[in-house]
C-alpha cells in the first residue's frame, strides 16, 4: 500500500536527499546500485522535501542530479508496495486512479516549486525519470544520456504526464512519436528538440549545472519566482485537466491484461503479444 501519512524519511530509507549551501538546495536521487529506480516512496519522499524547499527562503535555486551512472531508469518494479490490489477489476482501477492522482499532487508540488529547478542528467532518463526531468525548468545533460518513454512496449500508458510536457516543449508531433513508439533518443537529439537546454561532457556536468543554479540564485529572488511563474502560467495553461485524463488512463491500463502480459514479456526479454483487453 502506499504510505500517505508518514511525514519522515528513516534513516537509510532514503530515495531522495536534500543539501542546501550557498543558497543552493541539491536534491540528489540516491539509489545508483537500483539506477535510481523509482517507487510510490521515492513520490512522497520528493514531495516532502518539496515541501521543505518551498518554505525555504535560504534556497534561491534548485540542482536535481543523481548519484551513479543512470539519472532514473524508470520504475523500480521490485520495490515494496508496488502492485495495487483490489477485491474486484473495478476497486483495482479506482484504487489505481486515485494512488496516480496522489502522485501527480506530489509532482505537482515539486513542479511549482516558487525556485526554478536545474536538471543535471546523465545515463538513463527512462519512463518516470524523464517524467520527472521534464518537470524540471532547465535540463542540462551529459552527452551519454539516453531519454524515452517506453510505457505503450509494456501496456500502459504514460503516467506522469511526460508525453504533456514534451508537446509543450516541442510540439504534439515529437511527443506522439515518443510517446507511441517508446523509441530512445540521445541527448544531442534532445537538445534539437528543446528538452535539454544544454549538452556536456559527463566529466563537465555537476560543474556546468551548480553554474547555472548558481547565477540564478545570484539574481533577485522575487523577480525570479515571479518570472517563473508567468512562464508557468503561459506554458501549463490546460495541463491540469490533461493530467487527470492522464491518470485515468494509467488506472485503465494499468489493470489491463496487456499490461500484465508486457510486464510478462519484458522480464522473460520476449515479445509481447497485445490483445486490447
Amino acid at each position: 500500500m502506499i504510505d500517505t501519512l508518514s511525514t519522515d524519511i528513516p534513516d537509510g530509507e532514503e530515495r531522495i536527499t536534500l543539501h542546501v549551501e550557498h543558497g543552493i538546495g541539491t536534491l540528489t536521487l540516491c539509489r545508483p546500485e537500483q539506477l535510481n529506480g523509482w517507487s510510490w516512496e521515492s513520490s512522497r519522499q520528493l514531495g516532502l522535501l518539496a515541501d521543505r524547499i518551498r518554505f525555504d527562503d535560504s534556497i534561491r535555486a534548485v540542482l536535481l542530479r543523481a548519484e551513479g551512472r543512470a539519472f532514473c531508469a524508470g520504475i523500480d518494479v521490485k520495490a515494496p508496495g508496488g502492485a495495487i490490489t483490489g477485491r474486484s477489476p473495478a476497486e483495482r482501477t479506482h484504487r489505481y486512479y486515485e494512488g496516480i492522482r496522489w502522485v501527480h499532487e506530489r509532482f505537482a508540488v515539486f513542479a511549482r516549486l516558487p525556485q526554478p529547478v536545474i536538471a543535471a542528467v546523465q545515463g538513463y532518463c527512462l519512463g518516470f525519470g524523464f517524467e520527472l526531468a521534464l518537470m524540471a525548468d532547465i535540463r542540462i545533460a551529459a552527452d551519454d544520456a539516453v531519454f524515452a518513454l517506453p510505457e505503450a512496449q509494456l501496456g500502459v500508458a504514460v503516467d506522469a504526464g511526460g508525453d504533456l510536457r514534451i508537446a509543450r516543449e516541442a510540439g504534439a508531433g515529437w511527443a506522439k512519436l515518443l510517446s507511441l513508439t517508446g523509441r530512445r533518443i540521445d541527448a544531442r537529439t534532445a537538445e534539437r528538440l528543446g528538452l535539454v537546454q544544454r549538452v556536456t561532457t559527463p566529466g563537465e556536468l555537476a560543474g556546468e549545472a551548480s553554474a547555472v543554479a548558481a547565477e540564478i540564485a545570484a539574481n533577485a529572488p522575487l523577480a525570479v519566482r515571479s518570472v517563473k511563474r508567468n512562464i508557468d502560467a503561459f506554458a501549463d495553461a490546460g495541463l491540469a485537466a490533461a493530467l487527470d485524463r492522464t491518470a485515468m488512463a494509467a488506472a485503465l491500463t494499468l489493470t489491463s491484461e496487456d499490461a500484465r502480459e508486457g510486464y510478462a514479456a519484458g522480464a522473460a526479454r520476449r515479445r509481447p503479444g497485445f490483445e486490447g483487453r
